[in-house]
Formats: C-alpha cells, sequence, structure tokens
C-alpha cells in the first residue's frame, strides 16, 4: 500500500508538472557536431575532421532486426506507453524500497531520448520525476517513429561513437545495412554499458550480452532458438574505422582558408563574428573539396624531408597548378604534426631579393619602353643615408637590365625603384594582398626585400603566379564547400586580373630563364621546356628563397631556422636551389 501511494505521488506529480508547462517547454535537439570531410581533386576522402564519430540515419534505413534488438531489450511497450511504463515503475520502485538503493531501472527508449538530451544520469527521485514529464512532453511533440529514430542515432557506442549507424562504420568498417544478424546484435550489446561491453577492451563480455539479447528474441518469438543459436555461433571480427587524417599540412591550410571564404562570402570582417560563424559551419559537418594532389603532396613531403639537413633546418613552399591557379602542395616543415607551426602560410619573412620581379623590374617594364637590354647604372647609391651594397661589396658600373638581374645587383634594383616611384611600384603589387606588408614598408630597402614582416611562401607563390600570363587571381586549396546532402554552400568567386601586359610577361619570363641558365639559379633542372626563377638571401643569410615556375608548376620556398641562424654554407651547397627543384617535379 506504501508503495502504491508513492508510485502514486510521482505520476500525480509528472501530470500536474505536465499540464503546467506543456505549453512552454519544446524539447529541440541538442547541438551536434558532425564530421568536416574533405576531399582531395579526385573526390577521394583524405582528411576526416571530428571529435564525436556520428552518421545519423532514417528510421528506414535502419534494418529491422536492429529496431527490433532495442525494442525487445529496452522497451517491449514502447508503441502502447505515453513516453513512461507504470507497470516497469512499479516494479523498479518496489526493488528499489527492498534494497534501499536505486539500482533497478524502468526507463523507456523515450525517457533514455530525454535523459540523454536533457538531463544528468544521476539516480535521484527529483530527477526521475523530472524525466517522466519530459517523457509526456516529448511523446505529444513527436511520433513513435521519430523517437525511435532520435534514439538510435544518439545512443552512445563508446570511444566518442554516437548512433547505430557510426557505430557499425566504426567497428565494422561497414554500413549498417551491409551488417548480419550476428554483428547487429554485437553493437546492440553496447550502449547498456559502454564501458563494460567495450569491445575493445572487453570483447568476451560484449559477446555475451550479444548472446543474452539473441536469447531475449527467442523467448520473445521474434526468431526462433535454432536462428538465435545460429547467430550466436557467427564469428565476430571487428575491423575498426581506420580515421582519414593524411596530409596535415594541407588540411591545416584548408580550415584556416575556410575561414577566410565564409568571412568573404557573408561580409564579416570581425574576427570573433568571423570564429563564431566558422564554428557554425564545421558543426554541421560540411563536405569541402579541394585541389589537393595527393601525389604531388606525398611527393614534395618526402623530397623536402630528406633534402633537409642538418637536422634542425626548416622550409616552408607551396605549389601550384599552372592552368588552374590552385593550391596543389603545401610543405608546413619537416615533421610536421597538426596543430604545429605552419611555415607554408604562417612563417612571414623578409623574402630578399626574390621581391624584386614583382616589386621593381615588372614594375619598371610597364612604366616606360624598356627591354631587358636597357642600360642601368648599377654603380654605388645614396638616397640620403640609405647606402645599399651589392653582395660582397661588389662594384660594378652601366650593365643591362639582364645582367643586373642575373646577377641580382641590389644597387641596380634600387635605382630601378627610385624610377618607378615607390607608391606606384607598390600599387602593382596590392593585388597580391600581402597580409604583413604595411604602409611603413613603403621605402626603398624594399627593393631588396627590406619589409619589416615580409611574406609568406604561400603568397610569394601566388604572385609569381602573375607571370604565367600576366593575369592574376587568389589562389586556394578549397573548390566548393557542400553540406552533408550536396549542397553548395560556399564557392571562391574570384576573377582574374590583369596585371602585367604581354610585354613584360614575357620580357620577365625570359629574365627569369636567364638566372636559370647563367644566374644565382644555376643548378635548377629543366623539368619542362621552360624553367624560370629568382632567388632571394637576408642579411647574414638568415633565410634563402627561390621563387619561380615551369611549363606546369609556380612555387616558392623558403628555408631556415626557426630561430634564425647564418646558412652561408648552406647557401653555397646551394640547398634552395635542390628544394626549388625537388617541387618542381611532377
Amino acid at each position: 500500500m506504501i508503495i502504491q501511494k508513492a508510485i502514486a505521488a510521482e505520476l500525480t506529480t509528472a501530470d500536474s508538472l505536465n499540464e503546467q508547462m506543456s505549453n512552454s517547454i519544446e524539447l529541440s535537439a541538442p547541438p551536434i557536431n558532425f564530421t568536416v570531410v574533405m576531399t582531395d581533386h579526385n573526390g577521394v576522402i583524405f582528411a576526416e575532421e571530428y571529435v564525436e564519430w556520428r552518421e545519423p540515419l532514417r528510421l528506414a534505413s535502419i534494418p529491422l532486426f536492429a529496431r527490433q534488438l532495442f525494442l525487445e531489450s529496452e522497451d517491449t511497450g514502447f508503441f502502447e506507453h505515453r513516453g513512461y511504463d507504470i507497470a516497469a515503475i512499479v516494479r523498479a520502485f518496489a526493488v528499489n524500497s527492498a534494497t534501499d538503493d536505486l539500482q533497478q531501472g524502468a526507463s523507456t527508449i523515450t525517457q533514455q531520448v530525454v535523459r540523454m538530451r536533457l538531463l544528468s544520469t544521476e539516480k535521484t527521485y527529483e530527477r526521475k520525476v523530472t524525466e517522466l514529464f519530459y517523457a509526456a512532453e516529448l511523446e505529444k511533440q513527436s511520433t513513435k517513429d521519430e523517437i525511435l529514430e532520435m534514439y538510435l542515432n544518439e545512443m552512445y557506442f563508446g570511444h566518442q561513437v554516437y548512433g547505430i549507424g557510426a557505430a557499425a562504420t566504426y567497428y565494422f568498417s561497414k554500413p549498417l545495412q551491409e551488417l548480419n544478424e550476428a554483428q547487429l546484435a554485437f553493437l546492440a550489446a553496447i550502449p547498456n554499458n559502454p564501458s563494460l561491453y567495450d569491445p575493445l577492451v572487453r570483447f568476451n563480455q560484449t559477446k555475451k550480452r550479444q548472446e543474452r539479447l539473441l536469447a531475449i528474441l527467442a523467448r520473445n518469438s521474434v526468431i526462433t532458438t535454432i536462428e538465435a543459436e545460429t547467430y550466436s555461433n557467427i564469428p565476430i571480427t571487428l575491423q575498426l574505422k581506420k580515421k582519414e587524417n593524411n596530409f596535415p599540412a594541407y588540411s591545416t591550410y584548408v580550415l584556416s582558408e575556410l575561414s577566410e571564404l565564409i568571412a568573404e562570402s557573408e561580409g564579416l570582417t570581425d574576427k570573433t563574428q568571423i570564429q563564431l560563424r566558422t564554428a557554425e559551419v564545421l558543426a554541421t559537418g560540411p563536405i569541402i573539396e579541394t585541389a589537393l594532389d595527393p601525389h604531388k603532396q606525398r611527393q614534395d613531403e618526402r623530397a623536402l624531408s630528406t633534402l633537409l639537413q642538418p637536422k634542425e633546418l626548416q622550409a616552408g613552399a607551396a605549389v601550384i597548378d599552372n592552368d588552374t591557379r590552385e593550391i596543389i602542395s603545401l610543405f608546413a616543415g619537416k615533421n610536421y604534426k597538426k596543430a604545429d607551426f605552419h611555415r607554408a602560410f604562417q612563417a612571414v619573412r623578409q623574402p630578399g631579393s626574390a621581391i624584386k620581379p614583382i616589386l621593381v623590374y615588372a614594375p619598371f617594364f610597364e612604366s616606360g619602353s624598356y627591354t631587358d637590354n636597357s642600360p642601368i647604372n648599377s654603380r654605388n647609391i645614396c638616397i640620403g643615408t640609405y647606402c645599399p651594397t651589392n653582395v660582397g661589396g661588389s662594384v660594378y658600373g652601366t650593365t643591362t637590365v639582364k645582367e643586373a638581374f642575373r646577377h641580382s645587383h641590389n644597387t641596380a634594383a634600387v635605382r630601378l625603384l627610385q624610377s618607378v616611384g615607390i607608391d606606384k611600384a607598390f600599387e602593382f603589387i596590392e593585388p597580391f594582398q600581402f597580409k604583413s606588408v604595411t604602409q611603413q614598408d613603403r621605402n626603398y630597402t624594399a627593393a631588396l626585400g627590406g619589409f619589416a614582416k615580409g611574406m609568406t611562401p604561400l603568397e610569394l607563390a601566388g604572385a609569381y603566379s602573375s607571370f604565367i600570363d600576366g593575369r592574376y587571381s587568389p589562389v586556394h586549396a578549397i573548390r566548393t564547400v557542400k553540406d552533408k546532402e550536396g549542397n553548395l554552400l560556399y564557392k571562391w568567386d574570384d576573377k582574374k586580373i590583369d596585371i602585367w601586359s604581354p610585354a613584360t610577361v614575357n620580357t620577365m619570363r625570359d629574365l627569369l630563364a636567364d638566372v636559370v641558365r647563367n644566374g644565382t639559379g644555376r643548378g635548377i633542372p629543366y623539368t619542362t621546356a621552360y624553367t624560370g626563377a629568382k632567388t632571394g638571401t637576408t642579411d647574414n643569410y638568415k633565410d634563402l628563397w627561390v621563387g619561380g615556375l615551369n611549363d606546369t608548376y609556380t612555387t616558392a620556398v623558403w628555408v631556415g631556422y626557426d630561430k634564425p641562424q647564418s646558412m652561408q654554407r648552406l647557401s653555397e651547397q646551394k640547398i634552395h636551389l635542390q628544394l626549388f627543384s625537388a617541387l618542381l617535379q611532377d
């Protein structure tokens, strides 16, 4: 009698709460982070970003046998009750009262959904009453099929795996629909207690519970005893999903570029807004289609990592496809791991003479009827207190533009910048969007790469792509961003703009090719009919650069130490030319 009164009190409380709050509570789905998928230029997945592995399925696509496993073991009266099972509550209350301990469960599938979404798992009568109310309310707001679908997609299967669809691909590397009855029952054994029935740690206990579940189905006449025995005897072999995490140097950059794409597409400028919006998009589990060439990426990583000696020597590089103007390969540094410092797009370094083609010589040709044979005064020069010198202190007289470019005369470069005009020269490089180049860099030291901060290898490679045909559009790794259903969310809408005239392009390509044949780039092999490059060195050989292109690729590579030190010996060994040459290989 006492037990009956206590139960009645619980139900009365639940009904009272129900009447008071049914019009004000909306049991919406909790925020869920889905998997971000990245594909290469062939549409093959190469990276997955997730904390929780989820693959939600429609109820109709979940095998009936899988549904029956949970319905028969967890809630046989699911389609009859209104969210809670009074008979089960009576049994649980009687057991718990007799033992003075909350051990006996009485939760319906609806209550379990409520608990997963809204409540804690603490075993108190207060929480239980709240659970009863919410369960009744959920039954009003959703159909039975919808609740069952929620349950099957939100159950926890251990190892950050949520939902039976995700469990199938995680534990067996197969879609749920391809699993046999034994495998389905094995998965169904896990959620009751993911720690106790962790198949990676307690396989035998998971197998025993699988057999108990099959026995329940047989006892309830869902299957025969013979079928239960047959399914129990089918061997279970796990085949764990391997998280795709290839080419972290490329995938890390893709996520950075995604923020820029979202900001530009939605007109966002505030950093906090951009971060929040990017997080929202990533939580939906978009599919990011990229230009990655996995063969080239793998080849570049191996080649450069092998060449980078001694141990502490580092490099950053980017390779652009000349036809598509897309980033197909990125080198972030030797032994790069995800979240490490990314030297391709985060390493801002002074470019040395590698800046001369785009800031000095091409603007010079655009400013008048000059050719590579035009004379230029390479004698020493002082502009105010600024008196640049040539490498090794060499002094030259009047030379041709080609000779000054071939041997990278500093005095000639400063004179040419003076001739063009600092502001006019900088106008030419504005379309390249160097993020760290500021107004204070507009001085004559810039002719030799003397910027306050500088630029990244990716930025410089993008700028050199203008020498393909004189036109430029920002280079990108992302082709499209789509939602899980394949609907287009974002796509770059850049249009090529004219930077250099055809005459300037032809002259610059000749000059870059001459550097490879006769100048500071000697040693770079010809991998296609055309190869052109420009080297760059900063004071005391602390940075070594090469930027250039062949018929297939445009690239720029920086070589140095994270804590700058002299690399004169490495410069003499032409380590930067070796790295550049490797990047131009197919």
